[in-house]
């Protein structure tokens, strides 16, 4: 009797078989594919949902308005819904009245009456969980809605999203002393002074009122993670004190980043006491090193921040007037061990607070 040869379905290759020419880069683009489409159809379903629940708050709203409808009967049609649909969630009376707020959170009042009430492209591509945590937090519309585009373009969680409400990215965003108008072309200058804070909140630094530069370099390498969520998306870190030889001598940059969307080297120079006009001259400096001996062709002009203390605007403004290299000016705050209850500093070995 003939031996029966295995199904097709049951040959695999293994590793040892030779694989036609370009197969690698053909599985990397269908699985690229897949990924693509699986997030397509992810964003999709979502979508239907906020959209869903944006028609639900804005019918709400207008049986408020043409039939008086009160607070007994939205949480009646809570009631049904779910009576209705066992299986599916979302619809307790507390989140069908977080849909009629979301209506009204992106609705102007003299449009409400408008069926052509329409909802924002980016609001219906983040989850229902952030726009929640979104709706409740931040009354502002211009700053909900930036922080709607930033969760979408940098693909923030929903922790990420409350810390950076928490920590005010909004509102110090696009607040350095710059001469970004004058050194960059128009597109990187506006992209480059967005991209900057102040003051940078680096609270999960504990620093004396009297710390060292020494002491805040060392603190943000050690936490480095939470230093480049501070910065921002397109940050990547590069090294510390990192060394460039000029004229046969040796210098030290602080802290050297590369930015991905900018396609620049981003140095930063600490200073752990109040901005002085001597420290933008020295960044001056380094820049013209940086754009020698690390640019390379492709590459946009190399970006300062002289990260300090305190600064004052008018002086600072006056230091860059006249600098032709990209340069930014710009505070940070920290934890002050001074702040600490001293139950705390004793568990850490810390002088109590001073009377």
């Amino acid at each position: 009797m003939a031996k029966k040869l295995p199904s097709q379905s049951k040959i695999i290759p293994t590793t040892t078989d030779v694989l036609p020419s370009g197969y690698d880069l053909f599985l990397d683009d269908l699985k690229q594919r897949v990924r693509t489409s699986q997030l397509k159809a992810a964003i999709a379903v979502n979508s239907e949902l906020i959209r869903l629940y944006w028609d639900i708050g804005r019918s709400i709203v207008e049986r408020q308005q043409q039939d008086g409808w009160g607070k007994a009967v939205v949480d009646r049609l809570a009631g049904d819904i779910q009576q209705s649909f066992p299986g599916i969630s979302g619809f307790s009376p507390r989140n069908v009245w977080r849909m009629r707020a979301f209506f009204l959170a992106y609705v102007p009042e003299s449009s409400r009456n408008a069926n052509a009430s329409i909802l924002p492209q980016a609001v219906a591509e983040i989850p229902w969980g952030h726009n929640i945590v979104l709706l409740e937090r931040i009354k502002d519309l211009t700053a909900r809605l930036w922080y709607v585009k930033a969760t979408k373009e940098f693909g923030w969680s929903r922790s990420i999203l409350e810390h950076q409400i928490e920590s005010n990215t909004y509102g110090r965003k696009g607040k350095a002393v710059t001469n970004f108008e004058k050194a960059l072309p128009a597109a990187q200058s506006d992209l480059a002074r967005e991209t900057l804070k102040d003051p940078y909140s680096f609270q999960f630094l504990t620093l004396a009122e009297d710390h060292a530069e020494a002491d805040l370099q060392r603190g943000l390498v050690s936490h480095i993670r939470q230093f480049l969520l501070e910065l921002g998306a397109g940050f990547a870190y590069v090294g510390e004190r990192y060394h460039l030889e000029v004229g046969g001598e040796d210098f030290y940059l602080d802290l050297v980043f590369y930015h991905l969307k900018l396609r620049s080297f981003v140095i930063f120079d600490l200073k752990a006491k109040r901005f002085t006009p001597e420290a933008a001259g020295k960044m001056n400096f380094y820049l013209s090193a940086v754009d020698d001996l690390l640019r390379h062709a492709d590459d946009n002009p190399s970006i300062g921040i002289i990260l300090c203390k305190a600064k004052n605007k008018v002086i600072a403004e006056y230091a860059l007037r006249d600098i032709e290299k990209p340069l930014a000016i710009t505070t940070y705050m920290t934890r002050l061990v001074e702040s600490l209850p001293d139950e705390l500093k004793k568990e850490l070995d810390l002088p109590p607070k001073k009377k």
